[in-house]
């Protein structure tokens, strides 16, 4: 490992560290916040870790964490957003969905969100989170995706800088520009199937306060994920 590998890895323990001490009090910080502000937090979350696997794509495949036109502070600001996003889809669908399947199954809403919402886990609450993930990963996701993509050829053809990404984006050229074999053949058919569907699932389990925090750390995994394959090939 290089010297600026050392350097992420303290700075990654300095920043973890104080959350697995109780006296420090950030855990109880970080929920308080997280319920109170919960779109800020998610957009901290988002701007943080999901760069932070871009960042660590990056040093797998070329060997560096940073160069010219990659912009990290152009890909925090939309990060941020989409966590936003994200958080908004993940309330719409928790609901939303539940909701679908009482009507289809003729069953009583309240109690699917009953199984749902309950601390224990079941097999019920399993199938749920399921459901949702899936219900989330095929309608939100893939426009989601395309979005970021199109940020992504914004950010590197404006120089990777701030003022480069609040530039128009022409999105006609952008789209066009698209590798969709590779959208459509590996994003769509095999991650959101194969990574998306289950993973989610794991996050609509967990308690509320940590699904957002998964789901952006679910980003940095997905990232190193791709990065290793490419690399592979």
């Amino acid at each position: 490992m290089k010297k600026q590998d050392w350097i992420l890895i303290i700075c990654v323990i300095a920043v973890l560290t104080p959350f697995f001490i109780p006296a420090t009090g950030f855990f109880e910080w970080f929920n308080t916040a997280t319920a109170t502000h919960p779109f800020i937090m998610a957009f901290f979350k988002f701007a943080i870790l999901a760069t932070l696997g871009e960042m660590l794509a990056l040093r797998i495949r070329k060997g560096v964490y940073n160069e010219k036109g990659f912009g990290i502070v152009p890909r925090m600001m939309v990060w941020g957003f989409l966590g936003m996003c994200i958080t908004m889809a993940m309330i719409i669908f928790k609901t939303g969905t539940p909701a679908f399947m009482a009507k289809v199954g003729n069953c009583d809403y309240s109690t699917l969100m009953g199984i749902f919402t309950a601390p224990e886990l079941t097999w019920g609450k399993v199938g749920i989170a399921f459901c949702v993930s899936v219900a989330m990963n095929t309608i939100f996701a893939p426009v989601m995706m395309t979005f970021h993509k199109c940020t992504d050829i914004h950010i590197t053809q404006t120089g990777g800088t701030v003022a480069g990404l609040l530039k128009p984006m022409p999105m006609k050229k952008i789209i066009s520009s698209i590798n969709w074999e590779v959208q459509w053949g590996v994003v769509f058919k095999k991650t959101i199937p194969l990574f998306w569907y289950p993973a989610h699932t794991i996050t609509f389990i967990l308690p509320p306060n940590l699904q957002v925090l998964f789901a952006a750390l679910l980003g940095v995994a997905l990232g190193l994920i791709l990065a290793l394959t490419a690399k592979a090939k």
